[in-house]
């Protein structure tokens, strides 16, 4: 199967668009083992999902074996629940090929994210693996994206727009997605309209101040899906004491449904004429 089949039949499963980041901060994590913290979130949350997203950088910081410790925390999650490996890594081509074979080949990751800033060639030694999903870093979530995504083109086009439509074209195999914040649900709405078929990861929600409601308003497709919302910190973090991972299950279900009320009144007001 490749990755969007994959996490389309996760979605069914679980009536789910929530995906879980895997961020352990050592900040938050009050002197917890991350292994043991991680796989206990994992088996409390594992049938609320339709995917995990660990972010890298919290497990290189780690030192040379974080990406064991990140791979051992991974271990309770079942092959049918898709990993997206919150890199952001692309480079010239000949740089983005072994960057995209650790992280496929080496680390066995369904999916990555990726940044755009090296144009289209630097994209493609990820695309084409053909059955992993590769998500565009379009419209950040954090208030200094506007800053170079936001910039207006000389036909009047937002940066972020453009780069949307470059991870339209190469999306040829069905594998291509976009980062696209909460934080920014009037953009969220012009890149849907660029790319009516392709799949969200939105981050942005909780901490940040994301709008969940309007984001999933702006952000399903027509069918009211396309939108993977992710929730990291509060999640992970709903509560300091031994009942973190009862907390988080809470969390997660509670978010689950928010979204889900979300997904079904935005259909509502579309066939309504919204």
């Amino acid at each position: 199967m490749t990755f969007r089949e994959r996490l389309r039949a996760a979605q069914e499963r679980n009536q789910s668009l929530l995906c879980v980041g895997l961020d352990p901060d050592p900040d938050l994590l009050q002197g917890r083992h991350v292994v043991s913290f991680l796989q206990s979130i994992v088996e409390a949350t594992v049938d609320l999902v339709c995917c995990y997203k660990p972010n890298l950088a919290f497990f290189e910081a780690l030192g040379p074996g974080g990406m064991n410790v990140l791979q051992e925390a991974l271990a309770p999650v079942p092959p049918d629940i898709p990993v997206i490996a919150d890199a952001k890594r692309a480079d010239v081509p000949s740089v983005s090929r072994l960057y995209a074979r650790a992280l496929f080949e080496v680390y066995g990751f369904d999916a990555v994210t990726v940044h755009p800033y090296g144009g289209a060639d630097s994209l493609l030694p990820f695309v084409e693996y053909e059955d992993r999903g590769v998500f565009v870093w379009c419209r950040g979530s954090n208030p200094g994206a506007a800053d170079v995504q936001s910039l207006l083109l000389a036909d009047g086009r937002p940066l972020f727009v453009a780069v949307a439509e470059m991870a339209r074209e190469l999306d040829r195999a069905g594998n291509v997605g976009l980062v696209v914040g909460a934080t920014a649900p009037e953009d969220m709405a012009l890149l849907r309209q660029a790319c009516p078929g392709m799949p969200f990861l939105v981050p942005g929600v909780g901490p940040q101040g994301g709008d969940l409601a309007a984001s999933v308003r702006a952000g399903v497709d027509a069918h009211g899906e396309g939108l993977i919302v992710v929730a990291a910190r509060q999640v992970l973090y709903a509560s300091r004491g031994q009942d973190f991972a009862q907390a988080a299950r809470r969390q997660a279900q509670a978010l689950r449904d928010e979204i889900n009320r979300a997904r079904a009144e935005a259909l509502a007001a579309r066939e309504g004429g919204w």
